[in-house]
């Protein structure tokens, strides 16, 4: 009876529960019904599928890889261990950035390569922006990657940190006791990995059919409304599995996704960062249909006036650990709600859930690296803002 208690109370502290409630709050009022289910809808199809598929090609590759095996090679040479690190951060994901740090805390790379993968990297929007404008994606990962070496290098010549590494402790065993997962987690985390691999199929094909711009009840026999109402049912369902996933106590499991535990299979992977992207994606349309709703506002034209105020708004952003609110950046560039220029000074900002085990593992090196990205986001984004918009 004791343990289910404390069950219950863990459960009633999870932050990522306001999620679902929302959601049903607003599916409940006519006056918002409409609006959350067409997002809802969107975001699934439009949105998961294209992430989940790319996800899952790019885990199931990097299980055949060894990162840091690869990336130990490079150690050698500055150049190639600053441009190795800034091409690691570049890779979609914070799974190359999380490698450079932890090698950074043991003592075995130097602080400029810290400072250029947590500048190119872009963590978890990097998924979003590709697959919803793999033009946009590439040409940030290639600017990320030029402007992480060049300020690795920079760092490396004349600020080389050198924190303390003598008692580095295991990124694993850097996770808070509360997000630690109990029976109950590992069983949803199993019904997360189940609900994608076989949701994925038909999800994916109406996903293509929307984005070719085909009928796609023409092809199936089924009823664009019935599309619609499943697509709402499959996105809130993924966004209330994901609120039980862990225990959602603090700030890093909200606005991030923690490593599965072990076995990590590009299944589990790929399933729990796609509902991770999802549910972050939903608040932000719905962030912007209600207010242009409601309120009758134009937000392109709102900061599209806001002029350069919008750039460095994305890039304050950037500083928020964990990838959730830089999500919400990506997601209002691809609505066109804000300019090229915000959304590469946020990618550029950003460190997305690796500056997590930075702080546990090396808090100044992390503020310091934080600091240092700051430098080449403001340049390049008002660099950009003023030249070419």
């Amino acid at each position: 009876m004791m343990s289910q208690g404390i069950q219950q109370h863990v459960v009633w502290r999870n932050k990522r529960l306001i999620f679902p409630f929302v959601l049903l709050t607003l599916l409940a009022l006519p006056s918002t019904r409409n609006i959350t289910m067409a997002v809802l809808a969107d975001a699934f199809y439009q949105v998961a599928a294209f992430v989940y598929v790319s996800m899952a090609l790019y885990y199931f590759l990097s299980e055949r890889l060894n990162l840091e095996s690869a990336f130990s090679r490079l150690q050698q040479h500055s150049w190639l261990e600053v441009g190795g690190a800034a091409l690691l951060g570049a890779l979609p994901g914070c799974g190359g950035a999380i490698v450079v740090v932890t090698q950074y805390t043991k003592g075995a790379v130097s602080f400029g390569a810290v400072v250029a993968v947590l500048t190119s990297t872009m963590g978890d929007a990097a998924f979003l922006l590709l697959a919803q404008s793999p033009a946009d994606g590439l040409l940030v990962m290639a600017i990320s990657v030029v402007v992480g070496t060049l300020s690795g290098l920079v760092v490396r010549k004349f600020h080389n940190y050198k924190g303390k590494h003598e008692d580095v402790i295991n990124v694993s065993k850097s996770r808070s006791q509360s997000s630690k997962l109990t029976p109950f987690h590992k069983r949803i985390v199993r019904l997360v990995t189940r609900f994608w691999f076989w949701s994925i199929a038909p999800a994916f094909a109406i996903a293509l059919c929307m984005a070719l711009q085909i009928a796609a009840w023409i092809h199936f026999g089924i009823a664009d409304e019935t599309i619609n109402l499943l697509g709402t049912v499959l996105g809130a369902s993924a966004i209330l599995l994901w609120s039980f996933c862990n225990s959602g106590t603090g700030y890093q499991s909200v606005a991030g996704e923690e490593p599965p535990e072990p076995p990590e299979t590009w299944q589990k992977k790929a399933a729990l960062d796609t509902q991770f992207v999802l549910s972050w994606v939903v608040v932000a349309f719905l962030m912007f249909e209600l207010t242009v709703h409601f309120l009758n506002i134009d937000l392109v034209g709102l900061f599209d006036s806001a002029g350069a105020i919008t750039v460095g708004a994305a890039i304050l952003i950037g500083f928020l650990p964990g990838c959730g609110p830089q999500i919400l950046v990506t997601s209002l560039y691809l609505q066109g709600a804000v300019p090229f220029s915000a959304q590469l000074g946020n990618a550029i900002s950003n460190d997305g859930d690796a500056l997590f085990p930075a702080i546990a593992l090396s808090p100044k090196a992390a503020l310091l690296a934080t600091v240092y990205s700051a430098v080449p986001a403001i340049i390049v984004g008002y660099g950009y803002y003023f030249l070419f918009e």
